[in-house]
């Protein structure tokens, strides 16, 4: 709840305007109360769960599939997942809270800086999905790499979505940039859909 009155209130009043405590003010709670829950004023827009959710794709897929294969498609489910309410009662899944996160990160010059952790983590949320703690050094940086690929396609596919105001569906244009990076065989979804 914190997290959704955040956003609304840094899209309507700007986010450098807006402080941590006009949000527990209007929450009605104290500002250590969303320290507590969000340790930085960039947490309220970057802290989500899509690693664990991509990491339960990835595990849904074959083992035998190639790496980038594995990734693209999960990173297709999760988006589809995040944009489709298919989690009614999780506000995070509302497409249009997503898109003004997104737009967020892209226009605030301290999201942009932060936003790379976020990067990095949901890239090692996958490289744990892929590999095992007995996994070889060799396998590990193959899956670092693959994921890392498939998050710089996906992260372009993110940038396209925010400018176009979110009037095309995210989890296509997934497919088109993992497709222009590597080829049809990247998703195990029909690029048109």
């Amino acid at each position: 709840m914190i997290q959704t009155l955040a956003i609304r209130m840094f899209v309507e009043r700007g986010y450098d305007a807006t402080t941590v405590a006009d949000i527990a003010e209007a929450a009605g709670v104290a500002p250590m109360t969303v320290y507590r829950h969000f340790p930085t004023k960039e947490d309220l827009v970057l802290v989500d769960q899509n690693g664990p959710l991509v990491a339960e794709h990835i595990a849904a897929t074959s083992p035998a599939q190639p790496l980038v294969r594995r990734i693209g498609s999960a990173l297709v489910a999760a988006a589809a997942t995040l944009t489709g309410g298919a989690r009614p009662d999780d506000p995070a899944t509302d497409d249009t809270f997503l898109l003004a996160r997104l737009q967020l990160m892209i226009s605030a010059p301290a999201l942009r800086a932060r936003h790379l952790d976020s990067h990095y983590a949901l890239q090692q949320a996958i490289v744990d999905a892929l590999t095992d703690d007995a996994t070889d050094p060799d396998a590990a940086f193959r899956a670092r790499a693959a994921a890392g690929a498939c998050l710089a396609a996906m992260h372009t596919a993110l940038v396209r979505w925010a400018e176009d105001d979110g009037r095309t569906e995210l989890p296509g244009l997934i497919v088109q940039a993992l497709v222009a990076a590597f080829g049809a065989d990247a998703v195990d979804v029909d690029p048109a859909g």
